[in-house]
């Protein structure tokens, strides 16, 4: 059956009620969509979902379309149908099926906090609404719209995280989530090698801001980051809620060995209690206090969400195996959030500190510059251990003037070529009564180390 137009194929997805895009996941009526990829082509699998008990394969392939010409559904191109169709659903859900009469679509961005921040959201936005949040990494152009096919008529509001690593592809997000709120958490120096510079990273989150502007919707915008701040402000025409720590009288409470989580005292006098390590997590806070303050869910209200939130995604977590205490944050790396945990280690109070460090990745030709000064910072602040793992660090290392910097501090250093190197010499070497960072790109793998 050839598919004339998205209308079409949208009254077949209610029929179905599920999308699937991977013939292993089918467990009977899904819309199957044979996506093409650099190593598959989907359409070798529709035959096989069909028989799995998908009630229909969406193909780009006539031949396999002619195969079953009443269950095989064709189109040009695959992925921009799955694509057309999830914006066609999420406008449908637009101005009906909800009980204020428009659904609120928040997309949030950012180069670090993006899914703690969309956690702590959804987290505080649940507490009130039927709320649906993007789930894993399922942010980008395949995810984005898998998601927004979850949105059924009994959601309030949805969170959709949009992930980027080139320019244009946050403004493609946009035109498929059609949002009509937006929050960058932040901007730093990651995938580099695709953004070109720090100011090329700026242009591409600020794209949510662009897409905001043309529609006359509005952004939360940390006013304590300058920027975002510069980003909005050069954006005359958008239409901004502000919040930040600073900007709202609010601050961080000391932290200490026995209380090492974060804790936020509110301008009016509110404790957030987290379950979240280190104070660069406190503007991750003050989003979800701002956008649930937007909806109408008071501080305490807020608090309470946050605080009952405990990450499980390998980001700001803290864990205890034997003496030691780990801080696990090993989803991903770059300078900003590298910096940012190491100042958090520094500041933490512990007999003896180590940090195990993977390679920041997608640095292009910033690379060993922004390896070597991860080395500086490290050497600056002295813990009695660092691991250091990967070929970008290796590079840096080789470099005499970094390496005595190391020798000058007193630190006891080690250079791994892989995450297993680092685990067997732990295996044979282990450490005691320590306080240990273990942060890296999703790439390196450093969890294998516990």
């Amino acid at each position: 059956m050839v598919i004339e137009n998205i209308r079409s194929l949208h009254g077949i997805f209610l029929q179905c009620g599920k999308v699937v895009t991977d013939s292993r996941e089918i467990e009977g009526g899904e819309l199957f969509f044979a996506l093409k990829g650099e190593r598959f082509d989907g359409n070798a699998f529709a035959a096989s979902a069909i028989e799995k008990g998908a009630s229909y394969a969406v193909v780009s392939d006539p031949a396999v379309a002619a195969s079953d010409e009443t269950r095989c559904l064709l189109v040009g191109d695959t992925l921009k149908a799955l694509q057309d169709l999830a914006r066609y659903h999420r406008a449908s859900l637009s101005v009906s099926g909800n009980r204020s009469g428009t659904l609120p679509v928040l997309a949030l961005t950012g180069t670090n906090g993006k899914t703690t921040t969309k956690e702590l959201i959804r987290a505080v936005l649940s507490s009130r609404y039927n709320v649906l949040a993007t789930e894993g990494n399922l942010n980008n152009h395949i995810g984005v719209p898998l998601t927004l096919l979850r949105l059924a008529p009994q959601h309030d509001m949805a969170v959709i995280e949009m992930g980027a690593s080139a320019s244009g592809e946050i403004a493609a997000l946009c035109r498929i989530a059609l949002p009509n709120y937006g929050l960058i958490t932040n901007v730093g120096k990651a995938h580099l090698a695709g953004f070109g510079s720090f100011e090329g990273v700026k242009r591409a989150k600020g794209e949510l801001y662009d897409y905001l502007q043309r529609t006359a919707d509005r952004a939360f915008v940390n006013m304590d980051n300058p920027d975002l701040r510069g980003m909005a402000s050069s954006r005359p025409d958008l239409s901004t809620i502000p919040y930040g720590l600073e900007y709202s009288g609010s601050s961080v409470l000391p932290s200490c060995a026995s209380e090492p989580y974060l804790s936020v005292k509110l301008s009016g006098g509110n404790i957030v209690r987290t379950h979240l390590i280190g104070a660069y997590n406190a503007d991750n806070v003050m989003a979800a206090i701002a956008v649930g303050g937007y909806f109408g869910i008071p501080e305490e209200e807020a608090a309470a969400a946050i605080g009952a939130y405990v990450p499980s995604n390998k980001r700001s977590q803290l864990e205890k195996r034997g003496s030691n205490t780990y801080i696990l944050d090993t989803y991903n790396a770059n300078p900003t959030s590298m910096s940012a945990a190491l100042d958090n280690l520094a500041s933490m109070q512990a007999g003896k500190k180590a940090v195990m460090l993977g390679d920041m990745l997608e640095l292009g030709e910033d690379s060993l510059r922004e390896h070597g000064a991860v080395v500086r910072k490290v050497a600056s602040f002295a813990p009695q251990y660092a691991f250091f793992v990967g070929k970008e660090f290796s590079s840096a290392l080789a470099d005499k003037d970094i390496s005595a910097l190391l020798d000058e501090s007193g630190i006891r250093f080690f250079v791994f070529q892989d995450s297993d190197e680092l685990a067997s010499y732990l295996h044979s070497h282990p450490l005691d009564d320590t306080l240990i960072l273990v942060k890296g790109s999703r790439g390196m793998k450093m969890e294998k180390i516990l």
